[in-house]
């Protein structure tokens, strides 16, 4: 049965149920480590762990505000008392930098929810370029990373190099579809096992033809060496292979994310891994993230939906 839920409560039930946790103000979502018989190491669930996020200066505004006509009451821009997060915050002082709108007339921190109800509805997400967000994502497989790095406007990648990493870091990901069913979960880890140990093999085999003094293969340098070595017997790793990258978006980007891959028509695993995201997000701000439904689909994944797309 498929339940949908819009609500903060919601939110930190499922991101407590996940084994989320937030450390000195950064939420996260860490992911099991399994073994197989052999010592395979994989993961079944994607890890989102948010690394940085924007920190305000409200008080700096002090000395431009003070420039203005004290009768237009500028300062007290800076005196709101209601705290908010510094994203929201930080694009909420965007927002009214464009229109002058720091007088007794302004939406105050108190009502920033609507305020940006009114801009993501009208589709001017343009302020919310100014936030970014840096998050750890591992436990995702190759496959996974080759759709997240198509998005490439406002955000930055830095993924694991298999040219400059050897096979002692190699890890894999199963997939949702085997992990309840014992005969495909059973593939799966002889799958593991065999592409680990033909890594090793075929590693092995290359470093004896590169002592051997094989063109191709040929290296001055130590690091140089094994990075042949490597960049060739890569070629034997599966897509279960995992992928960890440290990836930066700004709001209007990872809203965008959200809402192509934790759509119910995505596939699966990036779903979970953009569902996590957004618990995340949500977490550390839930103002900017306040207009996302959560809604649990029959094969218990999540989506997460707005009635404002593309803002």
């Amino acid at each position: 049965m498929e339940t949908s839920r819009r609500s903060t409560g919601f939110v930190s039930e499922l991101f407590e149920a996940l084994g989320g946790e937030v450390v000195d103000g950064f939420p996260a979502v860490h992911s099991p480590v399994y073994r197989t018989r052999a010592g395979t190491t994989y993961l079944r669930v994607p890890g989102v762990v948010m690394l940085a996020r924007p920190r305000t200066n409200v008080a700096g505004l002090g000395g431009f505000l003070e420039g203005f006509d004290p009768d237009l009451g500028f300062p007290a821009y800076v005196e709101d008392p209601t705290w908010l997060p510094d994203s929201s915050q930080l694009c909420k002082t965007a927002g009214q930098l464009c229109y002058a709108s720091f007088g007794p007339r302004r939406t105050t921190n108190e009502n920033a929810a609507a305020y940006f109800e009114r801009l993501t509805s009208a589709g001017h997400g343009s302020v919310l370029e100014h936030a970014n967000f840096s998050f750890l994502l591992y436990g995702i497989s190759r496959s996974v990373t080759h759709e997240l790095v198509r998005h490439r406007a406002g955000v930055g990648i830095s993924q694991i190099s298999q040219r400059y990493v050897s096979g002692r870091v190699l890890r894999f990901v199963e997939r949702p579809e085997y992990q309840d069913d014992p005969e495909l979960h059973a593939f799966f880890e002889e799958r593991a096992d065999r592409a680990a140990a033909e890594y090793e093999a075929m590693a092995d085999r290359l470093l004896e033809r590169q002592k051997s003094g094989a063109a191709l293969l040929d290296a001055e340098h130590k690091t140089d060496a094994r990075k042949k070595v490597q960049q060739t017997a890569r070629s034997v790793l599966p897509n279960e292979t995992e992928a960890p990258m440290v990836f930066t978006g700004n709001v209007r980007a990872l809203r965008h994310i959200i809402e192509m891959r934790a759509d119910g028509h995505a596939e699966s695993e990036i779903r979970n891994l953009a569902a996590r995201l957004f618990l995340c997000l949500a977490t550390a701000d839930p103002i900017l993230f306040g207009d996302y439904e959560l809604q649990s689909l029959p094969d218990g994944t999540f989506e997460v939906k707005t009635e404002y797309r593309k803002a």
